[in-house]
């Protein structure tokens, strides 16, 4: 399966000042899996898994060196690791901490060797190394597949084209709008957990992929024990499933449970940190950049993956699978989700993910921007519409207020534009990029 990492694979490989790449993001997103097809471009590709092969990790605890790395590893594999043509890949190095300190070493002694690592919970390892790999480890971030990626997985590379080349001036055809907005049901049905997306693919079988993400949650609540030291299993679930519940409004740590506040606090951080949640601050927007305006105690939480949502929010699948799909998304949080979601995967992968919302409260009248983005040095006002009504009034405050170039409305409409407010579909909310 295509995904947009590939792409910058490729770019790195090719770089003459390449670093060392890390790769994080939330388990199960396909960072693995992308690794060893870029593999098969090299001569040879040897793969190590801490959490798999234990043995491997004592390999680092005498020495940082990485040509006496290489030399055990080489040994112990039975494969010869030649820089130029080979490609090292530790795979959880979250595993072996002395591991993830050696990567700079890598970077400093054998510069031409290709080396990338990959791993979940990275964030709580990497705190306890001081000054880890400045200037010599680039981090990307990886997440579940977007909505183009699943077009591009299911032989529908036309419709990616389609999009692309659409504007708010040029409509897609209406037929062909049509057919894109079932494929995003499907989508948004399932999320885009690569196993899971490639099991609809291979089966067109929604139970199998509804136990499937089924799986993924026990494993997610399984690596809970992992944080025990920080807040206990039964905290974290209840800060978890409140993320679902708080979808789409101002998360409140007060309407998780009876316990302080604190200790929902460090719960939330961890499963942010992991990568199975985003928080989304509440920013002012009156000037550049967005995130030095937030307020920190306004934020929403978005979870990492609407498949997930869809399991843990008591989704009735028979039910999804034969209302229409205006039904469907005006359910207003996994819409909201949904874009959310698609407008962090839209952003570099150099980035950690960020997004923004806009509030305003006054006795007089409330009034809320769901997203705020800057593109191009300007900012952007974004609302997203279940359906193709919904009056327009926070949007209309926001632009007298602060007078941006125009506003942005995500519906299920088709491409289309008036006044000072562009329309661009669901499916096409990467076109804004």
């Amino acid at each position: 399966m295509k995904r947009l990492i590939d792409k910058y694979l490729k770019e790195w490989k090719n770089k003459k000042n390449r670093k060392v790449l890390l790769v994080r993001g939330a388990r199960q997103v396909g960072k693995t899996y992308s690794v060893r097809e870029f593999g098969k471009s090299f001569e040879n590709f040897v793969e190590i898994n801490f959490e798999e092969q234990l043995q491997v990790r004592n390999f680092f605890d005498s020495s940082l060196e990485p040509l006496k790395i290489i030399e055990k590893l080489s040994i112990f594999y039975g494969q010869q690791i030649n820089p130029g043509n080979t490609l090292l890949f530790f795979d959880e190095i979250q595993a072996c901490p002395n591991a993830l300190r050696s990567l700079r070493f890598f970077y400093e002694k054998i510069p031409e060797l290709h080396v990338i690592a990959a791993g979940s919970l990275l964030e709580f390892v990497i705190s306890q190394i001081p000054s880890f790999g400045v200037g010599r480890i680039h981090s990307i971030f990886m997440y579940s597949m977007n909505f183009q990626e699943f077009l591009l997985a299911s032989n529908m590379s036309r419709y990616v084209k389609l999009i692309k080349i659409s504007t708010t001036k040029e409509k897609i055809d209406a037929v062909l709008h049509n057919k894109i907005l079932e494929q995003l049901k499907l989508f948004m049905l399932i999320g885009g957990m690569p196993e899971v997306v490639k099991t609809y693919i291979n089966t067109k079988n929604f139970f199998e992929c509804h136990e499937i993400l089924e799986n993924h949650i026990i494993t997610i609540f399984d690596d809970f024990s992992k944080y025990k030291n920080r807040v206990s299993t039964l905290d974290l679930q209840s800060v978890f499933n409140s993320i679902v519940f708080q979808t789409g409004q101002k998360f409140k740590y007060s309407k998780i449970g009876n316990k302080k506040s604190k200790t929902y606090k460090t719960g939330l951080d961890l499963l942010i940190n992991s990568g199975i949640a985003y928080k989304i601050y509440h920013t002012s927007a009156s000037g550049l950049p967005l995130g030095s305006q937030i307020n920190s105690k306004k934020f929403k939480v978005l979870l990492f993956d609407t498949g997930i949502y869809q399991i843990l929010s008591g989704m009735d699948l028979k039910k999804y699978l034969t209302e229409d799909f205006e039904k469907i998304i005006n359910k207003g949080k996994l819409t909201e989700l949904y874009a959310g979601l698609e407008l962090i995967k839209a952003q570099s992968l150099s980035l950690r993910p960020h997004l923004y919302y806009w509030h305003r409260e006054a006795k007089s009248s409330n009034a809320e921007i769901d997203y705020i983005i800057s593109i191009s040095g300007k900012i952007f006002p974004i609302e997203v519409k279940s359906g193709t009504k919904g009056q327009m009034q926070s949007m209309n405050i926001f632009l007298n207020k602060n007078k941006p170039v125009y506003g942005i409305r995500i519906s299920h409409e088709n491409f289309s534009e008036y006044e000072n407010i562009k329309i661009f579909p669901l499916y096409a909310i990467q076109n804004l990029f």
